[in-house]
């Protein structure tokens, strides 16, 4: 279900755009994630007699295998552009964005779809909290709040379009915000463990997505962030 939400979520995004989905071709990147394919695990496989009817590799590969999500998009719109599935836990959806702008810079397409689906299965059940992990103790996400004991996750999908903005401004695309820069690193080990972020780290990276633009701080009217006190 993840690669199938996130075909339906991508077709949407070009419609918003002012593309019609059946008649874009030609060098347009797809960069998408998706989280991990529980459907497949815990419903799919465990068919003994389905996996054993069509095989294990049939199965897996058939729409279930992340490894495959940027790539059938791009087959499923008939198009030859970068095709990369991207895989950087929590970050995923945003790295997909910056490699998608990379991407149009580098001239290398001249549209980006960047996307990420996430569908947990099976839907509406709990789960076993344990100290040592990231998820909340109560089920309640409270960021940046002293009370904070962890994350909750939930299912869904989200896909934008990209173009060069003059690209966009000659086709008469609907632009709904201007990407004036973004940047990417990691965190090394200078931190509480590693599931835990670098304060220091990601200050880099905010400084770094900063001069990139071309912007001063004193510019920005706006912050949209995100802490769970993992």
């Amino acid at each position: 279900p993840q690669e199938r939400v996130l075909l339906e979520c991508v077709w949407s995004a070009l419609e918003h755009a002012g593309h019609k989905p059946t008649d874009v071709d030609g060098a347009i990147g797809m960069f998408a994630s998706c989280g991990m394919p529980w459907y497949l695990i815990r419903n799919v496989l465990t068919h003994r007699k389905l996996v054993s009817e069509m095989g294990e590799f049939q199965v897996r590969h058939l729409a279930n295998d992340k490894d495959f999500l940027a790539t059938r998009a791009s087959y499923a719109l008939n198009v030859h552009g970068p095709s990369l599935t991207v895989q950087t836990a929590c970050s995923s959806s945003l790295v997909a964005i910056h490699l998608a702008a990379q991407s149009l810079l580098l001239d290398e397409c001249d549209m980006a779809i960047a996307g990420g689906s996430t569908i947990d299965s099976p839907q509406g059940v709990g789960y076993l909290y344990r100290e040592e992990e990231v998820r909340s103790n109560d089920g309640r996400c409270r960021a940046f709040d002293k009370d904070s004991t962890g994350t909750a996750f939930g299912s869904g999908c989200g896909a934008v379009v990209l173009r060069r903005l003059q690209d966009a401004i000659d086709d008469g695309n609907t632009i709904y915000a201007i990407l004036r820069g973004s940047a990417v690193n990691n965190d090394v080990s200078e931190k509480a463990g590693y599931m835990a972020p670098s304060v220091d780290y990601q200050a880099r990276a905010i400084a770094e997505a900063i001069a990139v633009s071309d912007v001063t701080p004193d510019e920005i009217g706006y912050f949209d962030t995100h802490g769970t006190g993992t």
